[in-house]
């Protein structure tokens, strides 16, 4: 308990300095080291890291940082692709995938599904250049419905692992939308708080399994590092704390892939 609420604050911080990165180690940090089963995380994840992108979103506004209509054109197809996964295409998902004689349980195929995803966040972090549909070279109307194809893919992933997807919001935001990172960091906390509601609208008939203790408190631990993580906005180098952390979501990604395929 003691090792994830330190890891909670760690998440915040990554939320508050780079608008990405932290929610996607929320899932293994639940799992592993709060003991957290792994349908029931991505649930928690969406409730705690959607409450910190709210406090983060919140001074964004104050700041005058939220492009509102990036929010819609990028955030609109996204929260709708939330939606539909948490509410329909979830439960079609069987317990148990067989393979001819092998049997793989939902809960590996999903840490597995997740270990992909932190492994392709880590190169989006360390090249700098994000996972994108949408070619920079264009600002026409074609840019627009592959911006939209991107936000559709965010949802996507934001609904199966629940991850906010800052990872593929900021690059896009950056070199599509050439926003500048303060405030592509606030308008990407704003699209995190929005996905991660709907994707809860998905999830409500959960909420009676909740451990709410464990869940306010690290919930409370990444609000109290996001706050951190702010602060330190304006003493050090986001691009290369940035990088740093694509390294170390890289290992976390390669344990997760390796646990679960040989030493689970």
């Amino acid at each position: 308990m003691l090792l994830g609420l330190i890891l909670a604050v760690i998440v915040g911080i990554t939320l508050g300095l780079v608008g990405s990165g932290g929610t996607i180690l929320t899932v293994p940090i639940l799992v592993y080291a709060m003991g957290v089963n792994p349908v029931i995380a991505t649930t928690y994840s969406l409730f705690a890291i959607g409450a910190t992108a709210v406090v983060g979103g919140i001074k964004g506004f104050y700041k005058n940082e939220v492009d509102l209509q990036k929010v819609i054109t990028f955030g609109l197809p996204s929260l709708l692709m939330v939606f539909i996964v948490r509410n329909y295409m979830l439960s079609l998902v069987p317990e148990v995938f067989v393979f001819g004689s092998w049997e793989i349980h939902r809960e590996v195929v999903l840490m597995i599904l997740f270990a992909l995803v932190m492994i392709a966040s880590s190169y989006s972090m360390i090249s700098g250049t994000g996972i994108s549909f949408v070619r920079t070279s264009k600002r026409n109307s074609e840019s627009v419905r592959q911006v939209v194809a991107q936000g559709l893919f965010v949802g996507f992933v934001t609904g199966v692992v629940g991850a906010g997807g800052g990872f593929l919001i900021i690059p896009t935001l950056v070199s599509v939308f050439s926003l500048p990172m303060k405030k592509a960091v606030s308008t990407s906390l704003v699209i995190i708080a929005i996905n991660s509601a709907f994707g809860l609208l998905g999830d409500l008939e959960k909420f009676p399994e909740f451990d709410w203790y464990l869940l306010l408190s690290y919930t409370f631990f990444t609000i109290g590092g996001i706050f951190i993580g702010f602060f330190l906005s304006n003493k050090m180098d986001g691009e290369q704390l940035k990088k740093s952390f694509g390294y170390l979501i890289l290992i976390v990604g390669i344990f997760v892939l390796l646990k679960e395929l040989w030493l689970g």
